[in-house]
Order: structure tokens, then sequence, then C-alpha cells
């Protein structure tokens, strides 16, 4: 079995890359699941209705959230309903949506959780306890447990994923919208990476306009973000190949795509 994952898509131009280039890549490396973050897939904020849906047209079989989950009050009215659509399960209890899911894919299945970090984010319950929870939770009925581990923090990132090595088959970050360049697959066979990067304007800083978010460093003053959506873009997240025989993760492989 084949999975991509797939980094946060960012604004109209990410969608619009994401359902280009996703058949794409499925084809070419027979990939059998997409796991894809979408939380800022609505010009950069949060996820719509309609976005949610077109990532789905687009490819996407789960989609994981972050700390933009709630900009768009629309996703209320779905995000219970929908269980392929997590949010960070590490919110408050009684929190709308869930936090882990179980896709079943022909004779597997597969759990996927969506934890969010606490070094220079919101507060929220620990993402390492309320990870393992689940796991525990979950692990008897799953064949494969794949962690999308929302966080700003390099080193909370590397410890969740040694801190769940050899308990699920892959940890991977998102959020930093930068991939790199660091997957592996830990000593006790669980496959990491500290962020899958993004999919979306390429000559951009994490998928804004460069001039508006550089005159923000450089006053020191807040200001409207702006979201290019035309020009080059990129594509990115990793292939994890799994044994099918035994659900062990045999590889992981970065992808990173440029389009003209």
């Amino acid at each position: 079995m084949k999975i991509l994952m797939v980094g946060d898509i960012f604004g109209r131009a990410g969608r619009r890359t994401f359902a280009e280039l996703t058949p794409k890549i499925k084809a070419e490396k027979n990939i059998d699941i997409v796991v894809a973050n979408g939380e800022n897939a609505a010009h950069g904020h949060g996820l719509t209705i309609a976005t949610f849906n077109e990532l789905l047209s687009g490819g996407a079989d789960i989609i994981t959230t972050g700390n933009h989950v709630w900009s768009n009050r629309e996703i209320l009215e779905i995000i219970d309903r929908e269980p392929f659509l997590l949010r960070p399960a590490n919110f408050p209890e009684g929190t709308p949506g869930n936090g882990f899911c179980i896709f079943p894919y022909r004779a597997k299945n597969i759990g996927v959780i969506n934890v969010m970090g606490r070094t220079f984010m919101q507060a929220m319950d620990c993402p390492f306890i309320c990870a393992e929870k689940i796991v525990e939770q979950i692990k008897n009925d799953c064949d494969i447990i794949l962690v999308d581990f929302h966080a700003e923090a390099t080193s909370e990132k590397i410890s969740l994923g040694y801190f769940l090595d050899g308990k699920v088959t892959a940890v991977v970050g998102t959020h930093t919208h930068v991939q790199t360049a660091d997957e592996r697959i830990l000593p006790q066979c669980t496959g990491y990476i500290t962020d899958l990067g993004m999919v979306g304007i390429y000559d951009s800083v994490i998928g804004l306009d460069i001039e508006s978010i550089v005159e923000q460093f450089i006053s020191c003053r807040k200001g409207k973000f702006t979201v290019p959506e035309n020009g080059k873009c990129i594509y990115s997240g990793v292939i994890l190949e799994i044994d099918d025989a035994t659900n062990q993760l045999k590889n992981i492989e970065r992808i990173r795509r440029l389009t003209e």
C-alpha cells in the first residue's frame, strides 16, 4: 500500500495545483490513499464547505486541519457529519468535530490522528498524552496509524515522533509551510518528517504576497494579508510505502513538485 500525505493547501492556487497534480502523482506512484491538510484552503484561512468539497473532488480521501480550522464559521455546519474531516484532537472536550478517524480501504483500516502543538501556539491539551490515548483506543481496530502533528516548533515535532515511535506507522508535521529534508524511518520503524511543506504559490512568503509581508516585518505593524492566485506553484508531501503482509513501513519518499 502507498499513502500520499500532502502539506498545507494554501488558497485558490493551492487548491488548483492540488487538483491538477494529485491525479498525476497517484497514477505515477500507484497511490492508494491521499491525506491532505486543508486548514489554509479558503484564501489562506480555514475551510468553507465549497473548498472542502473541492479538495475531495481533487483527490483527498482524508482532510486534516490545525489552528485555522475555525476561521470560517460555516465549517461548523458539516464538521460533525463528515467523518474524514478532522480537527486537532487536543481541543477541549466538547469541541465540535472529530480528532481522529478510521478509514476503511479494501481489507485494511487506516487510522488518522490530528493533533496540534503548544509551543509558540495557542493553549491546548497536551498533544503527547492525547495522541497516546487515541492510539491505545484504536490500535486494535487499525492496521495502519498516521499522525498529522500541526505544530510550530521543530523540537516539539521531533519529540512527538520519538514518543510515538513503534506505536504508529508515521508522524508527519504540518503548519510551517516549509518542507524539511529530514524524512526518515525512526529506530522502531515509524516514518517521520518535521514538515510536509505546502501546496501554493512558490514565490511567496509561506503562501502570502511577498511585498505585504516584508513591509509588516519592516514596519512592525500588522496589515492585511494578500493571497496571490497566479504564478508558479509548489506541491509538497511524502509517500509512505507500507508492506501489505506485515503493515510495516518500508519507505518514506519526499515529494516536491513545481508547476511551470
